[in-house]
């Protein structure tokens, strides 16, 4: 999602964001961009129109190279149809998305291969077959062909080979409308899509050289035309999404009410109630909840049910779920947040890719918040581990690696426990019953009006007490402007108002919403997955890695930490009533210091005992990419 979406929805009530800005791109202003030259040597795509479908075909195919094929409507107006491809011929290919007007795969080997394509919406269907030839070639290999949205942003990524760079890369268009590219990585370019007044194509073209030998790739992208925004909520493009499950008894209302650009009201409670008022709160029925998830690509949909059928043993997941009116996981998602004017979640996809095929359906635009608080000092760095190791394996998008549903495990838990507390916060199973409407926002209104959420007991009854940290939090999260006071501090002096109060982490003091989160996300990774979180306050080096960065104070396990246990009791009491949180909190392990004048990655071993480690050498350490305080989330108000 665009920064100025964000923005937009900071302003309604309980809204998500925190921007300040009115531009209409994600990239940072620093970053330079210039608009793409034409290719020497345009490219001239196959067009062929039959059975009221118009396919493109590339103008050569090669082995071991991405590759496509595009369809839209001989019209040029496909939105509001579904795509299903598959392939009727040639060696069986493993083809990751068939859901899309544009089919992408690699062919491992040279030959001849058939497909079929079939579009449909209620009213009508068309259906058509196309064949093409695979030669044996060498070239460079770009990800990912795919359909973008007019207004969108855009990334692509040039493939490594054989883990290597390619050299001397360029980048042209072959073909199509004019963009603006953002070349801040030669590897990974970003662009907005075009505005367009039909479906039309695109294609890109990357060169470079590998061992001094010139090589290209061609990219096809379909930049679709789409309804004029009318909605205030959702101002800026949005992906094409669409029901998990094609029998979805709640197919036709899902998307116009919780991800579409028409958007212009709250669906009310009786076209879209919440899921715990459907199945009268009954957790098991995964059903119910699958039948409720949005998606821009259907792997997503597949791995999320995996993670709800294999990896939630104790149905924490599904009885928070309980909560949200649905589930949208798309490709634009970028942080992921809930919303109480929908009443849903929105996922990155990025904590559920199995595949690198899966990953490079993925736009990777950067968080629009990138540059907020740039002229502090400090950082607050977190993350998970277990058994003095992280918790989650880092996989590199340029190396192309698969990982197990295991993997996912770590970041996708986390960041449900935090993005359901904030629906269970708002909406508890324990008043589904009485709801009164019309609208989840008149509903929330009400009950914040009376103080009655858990955040705001929370407040009440056990509130943080650093004014500084309060203050700093906006400028880091929510783009204030940082006052000189708060430049000068140093990372001992924020060490010094942090570490006395009873936060576990520097976004609680973003908004007394994510206050809440915070402390039911690591109190449930610990007491379920027996993970802890480590947080520290740090220097803020010119090159900032989990290697460089010093910490001035650091903890592990503060959800353990007297003056933090009670809080987090009386919150895991309000979301989920069926535990005990004051037993949860004792029995969780208690805190252990970090190492100060020491760098974040040498932390990463900690003894619980008296005696200190043999300091550990930072190059045998599995370094990973360092991650900041709040980085996952925007501020929930």
């Amino acid at each position: 999602m665009q920064r100025s979406t964000f923005f937009l929805l900071a302003l309604v009530i309980a809204g998500c964001g925190g921007s300040n800005s009115d531009s209409n791109t994600d990239i940072p202003p620093d970053t330079p961009t210039s608009p793409m030259t034409r290719c020497s040597e345009q490219s001239s795509p196959q067009l062929l129109s039959r059975d009221g479908i118009r396919l493109y075909q590339q103008s050569q195919y090669l082995a071991n190279q991405q590759s496509s094929v595009v369809a839209t409507l001989s019209d040029g107006q496909s939105r509001g149809y579904q795509f299903q491809w598959q392939q009727t011929s040639g060696t069986p290919l493993t083809l990751t998305v068939t859901d899309n007007p544009v089919l992408p795969f690699v062919a491992s080997s040279s030959g001849d291969y058939g497909f079929q394509v079939t579009i449909e919406n209620a009213e009508h269907q068309y259906s058509t077959t196309v064949n093409i030839s695979v030669a044996d070639g060498d070239g460079l290999s770009v990800r990912q062909d795919h359909q973008a949205v007019e207004g969108a942003n855009v990334s692509l990524r040039l493939d490594r080979r054989n883990g290597s760079a390619v050299q001397n890369i360029g980048w042209c268009i072959a073909y199509g409308p004019d963009v603006t590219l953002d070349l801040d990585d030669a590897e990974v370019p970003l662009f907005t899509a075009p505005q367009v007044n039909s479906d039309s194509l695109l294609i890109v073209r990357a060169t470079g050289t590998i061992n001094g030998v010139p090589l290209s790739d061609d990219v096809s992208l379909l930049i679709t035309d789409e309804a004029a925004i009318t909605s205030s909520y959702f101002d800026t493009a949005v992906a094409r999404t669409h029901s998990y499950r094609a029998d979805s008894p709640w197919r036709e209302v899902l998307q116009r009410c919780v991800y579409s650009n028409q958007l212009t009201s709250s669906c009310t409670l009786n076209t879209l109630p919440l899921i715990g008022q459907e199945t009268a709160e009954d957790a098991s029925d995964t059903t119910a909840i699958m039948n409720r998830v949005l998606v821009s690509h259907d792997w997503m949909g597949q791995n999320f049910e995996a993670f709800l059928n294999n990896l939630d043993p104790h149905s924490d997941f599904a009885k928070l779920l309980q909560s949200v009116t649905a589930i949208v996981i798309s490709d634009d998602v970028r942080p992921s947040f809930y919303w109480v004017v929908t009443g849903a979640i929105y996922l990155d996809p990025e904590e559920l890719w199995l595949t690198a095929a899966q990953r490079d359906t993925i736009n990777e635009a950067p968080d629009y918040r990138a540059a907020y608080g740039e002229n502090l000092q400090f950082l607050v760095p977190w993350r998970y581990v277990k058994n003095n190791d992280y918790a989650s394996i880092y996989r590199s998008p340029a190396l192309r690696q698969s990982r197990s549903l295991a993997e996912v495990e770590p970041d996708l838990a986390s960041l449900l426990y935090h993005e359901l507390a904030h629906a269970n916060d708002y909406f508890p199973r324990s008043i589904h019953g009485s709801l009164q409407g019309p609208t989840l926002l008149d509903e929330y209104n009400r009950r914040s009006a009376n103080k009655a959420l858990g955040s705001d007991q929370l407040t009440q009854t056990l509130p943080l007490q650093s004014a500084e940290m309060q203050s700093l939090a906006g400028v880091r999260f929510l783009g204030d402007s940082a006052t000189a006071t708060e430049t000068s501090y140093l990372p001992a002096d924020v060490a010094g108002f942090f570490s006395p109060d009873s936060a576990n982490d520097f976004y609680n003091y973003s908004t007394s919403r994510e206050d809440a989160a915070m402390l039911f996300e690591e109190a449930m990774m610990s007491y379920r997955l027996g993970i802890q979180r480590d947080v520290a306050i740090t220097d803020k080096p010119a090159v900032v890695s989990s290697s460089t960065v010093t910490v001035s104070w650091g903890q592990r396990g503060r959800i353990a930490e007297p003056a933090v246990q009670p809080r987090a009791a009386m919150i895991i009491d309000y979301l989920m009533p069926e535990l005990d949180g004051a037993a949860i909190e004792a029995a969780l392990p208690p805190p252990v210091a970090m190492r100060t004048g020491e760098s974040w990655l040498a932390n990463l071993v900690l003894s619980s005992g008296k005696n200190t480690p043999q300091l550990v050498s930072p190059m045998k350490v599995p370094e990973q990419p360092l991650r900041l305080s709040g980085d996952r989330h925007p501020a929930v108000q």
